[in-house]
């Protein structure tokens, strides 16, 4: 039996496989759609001795089947976003403890203790729907701050400025977490010189604006909000757990996650770091659905384990990993 305190405890790469071979075979037994893909390509559970010879599931299977590995109640049910009438994501999770340890953990290994900061969040495309990961995440992180000056905030661009500018001055430590099209609707609005503010973009243009590469976008930021660099959060809806960016577009991994580059042209061949594939995550927090993710973001891993986020892959870029969307 893996247990949270296993996958949140992990300090080596040894214990990491250790663990992740442990969840891979659980997830065999106890995921039937899991288990029907590593039989479609015909990998048998007993000579699957290392991460690279772990099937890594096609985050679409999250729209179109009931990923989950075992019988417990559904607690929380989360939900992508997208256009009206577009087939959304659905992560099942039984056991939202994990989640919480998870973020909760995550974030106090990069940033410190929650009390130390009032949390700002200007997350309009989540808050106008139900059942967002990152608006658990951010609610609570919110609460956990103790903070009367913490908040969400929607469309009223006026307060949240002067909130900016007022705790700013105040020597307040501040982060500001916000979709990437909100945050410069407000530097449209006005030019901040921020010194005690993080400013953290979680992504996504959400049909607002058009895409940016990164570099340009966070030029803008920086400029924008008067700080010197963005950092940025890499999660998803399919995950229980995030890396971060603490500037420059490379994201760290807590101990219980680690990516690994496929080959573009071939799903289940994985290229040397530095080269530029696609992105495939373990999230050992996911252990009820499934911890082994192939997802549709491009990216490059660095020798020491960090990655970057380069794009995503167009629908007609995904080879060797439809075998079961329908």
């Amino acid at each position: 039996m893996i247990t949270s305190s296993d996958i949140f405890a992990i300090s080596n790469q040894k214990q990491f496989e250790k663990i992740a071979l442990k969840v891979f075979r659980f997830q065999y037994e106890n995921n039937k759609v899991y288990q029907e893909f590593c039989d479609l390509l015909k990998t048998a559970p007993q000579k699957v001795k290392s991460l690279q010879q772990i099937p890594f599931l096609p985050i679409q299977f999250f729209k179109s089947h009931q990923v989950v590995s075992n019988t417990n109640p559904i607690q929380e049910i989360f939900t992508s976003s997208g256009t009206t009438g577009m087939i959304t994501s659905k992560h099942l999770v039984t056991d939202v403890t994990l989640y919480q340890e998870s973020y909760r953990k995550g974030f106090s290994e990069f940033y410190g203790n929650i009390e130390d900061y009032v949390v700002l969040a200007l997350l309009p495309s989540y808050l106008e729907r139900e059942g967002s990961s990152l608006i658990y995440m951010v609610k609570d992180l919110i609460e956990l701050s103790n903070h009367p000056e913490s908040g969400f905030y929607l469309h009223n661009h006026d307060e949240l400025i002067a909130k900016l500018i007022a705790l700013d001055q105040a020597g307040q430590n501040v982060i500001l977490i916000g979709v990437t099209f909100a945050l410069l609707d407000l530097i449209e609005q006005h030019q901040f010189q921020l010194q005690h503010t993080i400013i953290m973009e979680t992504g996504g243009m959400k049909g607002k604006r058009k895409e940016m590469i990164r570099e340009e976008l966070h030029e803008q930021l920086c400029k924008g909000f008067g700080v010197s660099a963005i950092h940025s959060e890499y999660g998803m809806t399919e995950l229980l757990s995030q890396a971060y960016s603490l500037g420059n577009g490379v994201f760290e991994c807590p101990s219980w996650i680690q990516i690994l580059v496929r080959d573009t042209e071939d799903a289940l061949t994985y290229i040397p770091d530095g080269k530029t594939g696609g992105i495939n995550v373990i999230d050992l927090a996911n252990i009820n659905s499934c911890s082994f993710i192939a997802t549709q973001d491009l990216g490059k891993k660095n020798p020491n384990n960090s990655f970057e986020v380069l794009g995503r892959f167009d629908n007609s870029d995904i080879r060797g990993c439809n075998l079961m969307v329908l």
